[in-house]
Formats: C-alpha cells, structure tokens, sequence
C-alpha cells in the first residue's frame, strides 16, 4: 500500500520500538501523528522526526486516559478527517525479568491490562470512524508470542505472567475486530517485534527498536489482498 500522505496514529511512540515505527512510516511520506503521554518527550521526538524530514505531529495520548482519547480522536478528525493507519504499540511490563502466576498480584494484572488490553480497545474504538473513512485503513497491535498458548506449551523460560495474559487477550481482541471488519476495506493484525533491547524489559534485548519496527511497518502498509485477523512476525505467520 502506497503511504504517501496517509494519515497514521502511533501510540507510544517518543521512543522505542514506537518512535521507530513512526520514524520509518514518516520516511515513506505519511503524516505520522506521534501519540505520547509525556508532553516533553512527546514534543522532543517530534521534533526529532522533522528534521529528519517527516510530516510528525505531537498528540497528547494516554491510551488508559478516556479524556484524552477523546480530544486525540476529535482532533485527527478536526485536522485529517480521516485515519488510514493506526499503530496501537504503547505496552507495559510491571513484572520484569519474571513473574509465576503463583505469585501474581490482582494489582499487577490491572495495572498491566489497562495499558495493554483495555488500552487498545479505548483507543481503537474512538477511532474507528475515522478509519472507516480510509479507502484502506490498518490496525496494528502490538503483541507477543508470549501471548501465544501453543508457543508458551512447554516452555522451561521463566513466565511474566501478566504481560502475557494481557497479551493473550489482545490476540484474541485483534481476531474479534478483524471478524468484525472482514467485510472492510480495513486490515487488522498483531505482531511480534521480536525481544527488542526497551526500556520494558530494561534493555536487554536481543535486536534493536529499528529491527523491531519492521514488521509493524510491513502490517501498517498492507496491499489490499494482504491478510487480516493474523499474527504476524518478521518469519511470518504463526499461529494464534
């Protein structure tokens, strides 16, 4: 799908794997409105992506904040009119490096699903009408294969255990939108970046923000016979 001048939301992305995302589709001509909760760090990484030449915009966004959401949407829609691409990446991780769900606290499963979870589906309801408007709109969730039953069977790794139930339920929330919209022109689809080096898991990661940033750019500028209702990662499709 061509990008140029298409219009794409990016939730967290003044850093990580979200300033990379918005990073790449800002070179590829689209108009990237940065989603960020932190003003400061929100306004410094838009001013980083125009002068790298990107059309970026700063846009106050807490995704667990309903004020918030409603002003971004009504914002986009006051200035764009439309959404083609929405880039639900903004994620949190509160038990790193582990956590067994014999010692998971109710705390940590809220804390973890308002972001991740509820997060998500805020965000991307608020702006679905504007998507509806896109001769072509995308939906991207960020997600994990830690989130996935069949990868998680039998694993010796030590579990994190609400990030993954939230990730679960985020794969199951993308498979109910893209039934729900199989009959649009709209995609949507989750992802794995793979064990990206982030401040969620304290930089440890095995690849960087920019290698992590590639498969959400690839979902986001779907062609029109490209799939929908998929978990998707840089080896290709796995299985939910």
């Amino acid at each position: 799908m061509a990008v140029n001048r298409k219009i794409a939301l990016i939730t967290g992305a003044n850093k990580g794997i979200g300033f990379e995302t918005a990073r790449r589709l800002g070179a590829l001509g689209a108009v990237v409105l940065a989603g960020a909760r932190d003003k400061a760090r929100g306004e410094a990484a838009v001013e980083r992506l125009r002068g790298e030449g990107a059309d970026a915009h700063f846009l106050h966004l807490d995704v667990t904040d309903p004020v918030l959401i409603e002003q971004a949407a009504r914002r986009i829609d006051e200035r764009h009119g439309r959404l083609d691409i929405l880039v639900n990446n903004a994620g949190i991780n509160v038990e790193w490096p582990s956590n067994a769900p014999s010692r998971v606290g109710a705390d940590q499963l809220r804390t973890t699903f308002e972001t991740n979870v509820h997060g998500v589906a805020a965000v991307t309801n608020a702006v679905l009408p504007l998507l509806r408007r896109s001769e072509a709109g995308r939906i991207v969730n960020v997600s994990s294969e830690m989130g996935l039953p069949a990868w998680l069977h039998g694993s010796e790794m030590p579990a994190i255990t609400a990030y993954s139930v939230s990730k679960a339920a985020l794969n199951m929330l993308t498979l109910l939108y893209a039934n729900e919209l199989r009959d649009t022109p709209i995609k949507v689809n989750a992802c794995s970046p793979g064990f990206v080096a982030t401040d969620i898991n304290d930089g440890v990661g095995e690849r960087t923000a920019a290698e992590g940033a590639a498969v959400e750019v690839a979902l986001a500028t779907l062609d029109a016979d490209g799939p929908t209702g998929r978990f998707v990662t840089d080896a290709g499709v796995l299985p939910w």
